[in-house]
């Protein structure tokens, strides 16, 4: 799936990358075996995609509760969780408890009859801590199944605070404010004011993607974004084709792109997290790109040759994608979600911790990641910027709808809409790039 494949490409928001293991779904149960023993397991196991230090945080989050419970929980990463994970449940080899990365491979696990409905406790705790989208997105068939861990955000427009003050210039608060602001910065420098790479592998194209998602949530509505989603309302629809020229109207104006690296064509072989040099040594105003942006700039040296601070008055910061009308704030992301295999005590009481405040914080303060937990508390994120992220994220005023590539059927989402992306870049018309997309639905 889109969301997955990206972000094991670098992201501390995503949580992926790479370790392998074999699932292991009913190890160390006391007497009772792993289907609810009188006092369940005292090892609870727990496998996803996260790995690496991302992986050894999400271990430590369980210190207290493994002091309070003395249920010990394993977490172990698999680098190829999302292509094996199916087929090790329906083998019998599923563990206690998934953290699965999108909802379309949660809806393939749920299919296989093996997922447990959300136990009462965690579907109370949903209730009390996450907006109704981010449950429904745990609900297959109006059956709730799953809640949500951790998140992120995109739609950012990542900028210089002190060029913007350089030139005198402020961030927008409309699409049309960004566009003069964009004509504003070309005069002042005479030269291209955005940057943007596609090139991601085999999976190219992405970048493209976030930016038309970004565009239909603000132009058409969330109605409208959830109708395309599901497949009513197809790319070839007047909503989406202004979406998509709306994102020309930036990309495809070679006075507008490829700011450091050439004209437009370039954007196809820039690789999608160099665009961070650039803004970080100035010859690229604006970049859009997710959260996860930042932790390239940990990679590379602003002009005076050191790591760009990223802060409201520092050498790098990021604004969220103004909408058509000034307040509204309509953005997308993605996130994780906690599934259960078993109903053994011990998994259920580690299933409604992991759906609790308390579980939200640990990880949040450990660094690098946001909740969108409305009572997780964001001044424990570490950075302003992720505090700010958070923030956002449990406003109730915030329109939130999960990445559409991500849900949308494999052969249009990861399929034929990344190449897509990359076509149009490459001068393929509108229309036709359209009439492809769409035409993934019978692939």
């Amino acid at each position: 799936m889109a969301l997955s494949q990206r972000y094991r490409l670098l992201a501390p928001l995503a949580l992926v990358g790479a370790a392998a293991i074999a699932l292991s779904g009913c190890a160390e149960a006391t007497p009772g075996g792993g289907n609810g023993g009188s006092e369940g397991k005292t090892t609870v196991r727990i496998s996803g995609g996260i790995t690496g230090s991302e992986a050894d945080d999400l271990n430590k989050t369980f210190a207290q509760f493994t002091k309070d419970t003395g249920i010990k929980v394993e977490y172990t990463g698999d680098k190829s969780f999302e292509g094996n994970i199916v087929t090790k449940v329906t083998g019998g080899d599923a563990p206690d408890i998934a953290i699965v990365p999108q909802p379309g491979l949660l809806k393939s696990l749920v299919e296989t009859g093996k997922v447990q409905k959300a136990p009462e406790g965690v579907s109370k705790a949903v209730d009390e801590n996450w907006s109704k989208d981010w449950k429904n997105y745990g609900t297959i068939d109006g059956t709730f199944y799953s809640a949500p861990m951790l998140a992120n955000l995109k739609g950012y427009i990542w900028y210089s605070p002190a060029k913007f003050k350089e030139w005198g210039v402020e961030v927008p608060k409309t699409w049309d404010d960004m566009i003069k602001l964009t004509d504003t910065i070309r005069s002042k420098t005479g030269t291209a004011p955005w940057c943007a790479g596609f090139a991601s592998g085999d999976a190219s194209g992405w970048p493209g993607t976030d930016w038309v998602e970004d565009l239909v949530l603000r132009q058409a509505g969330p109605d409208v974004y959830d109708k395309w989603v599901a497949g009513d309302v197809k790319f070839t629809d007047p909503e989406i084709k202004d979406a998509l020229e709306a994102v020309g109207s930036i990309l495809k104006n070679p006075d507008y792109v490829n700011a450091g690296f050439g004209d437009v064509k370039s954007i196809n072989s820039t690789a999608f997290g160099d665009v961070a040099a650039k803004v970080a040594d100035g010859s690229c105003a604006l970049t859009h790109q997710a959260s996860f942006l930042s932790a390239n700039f940990l990679d590379v040296k602003n002009a005076a040759g050191e790591t760009p601070k990223v802060a409201p008055d520092g050498d790098v910061y990021a604004f969220i994608m103004p909408g058509t009308k000034e307040g509204e704030l309509s953005v997308e992301g993605g996130g994780e979600f906690v599934a259960g295999f078993n109903a053994d005590k011990s998994t259920v009481k580690v299933l409604e911790f992991m759906a609790s405040p308390e579980f939200a914080d640990a990880r949040v303060k450990l660094g690098g990641v946001i909740s969108a937990n409305k009572n997780a508390d964001p001044s424990l994120a570490s950075s302003e910027f992720l505090q700010d992220a958070m923030k956002i994220m449990q406003d109730d005023k915030t329109t939130f709808r999960f990445d559409a590539s991500d849900l949308m059927p494999a052969t249009v989402g990861s399929g034929s809409f990344w190449k897509g992306m990359v076509d149009w870049i490459d001068g393929k018309s509108t229309d036709q790039v359209l009439n492809d997309i769409q035409a993934g639905y019978n692939n």
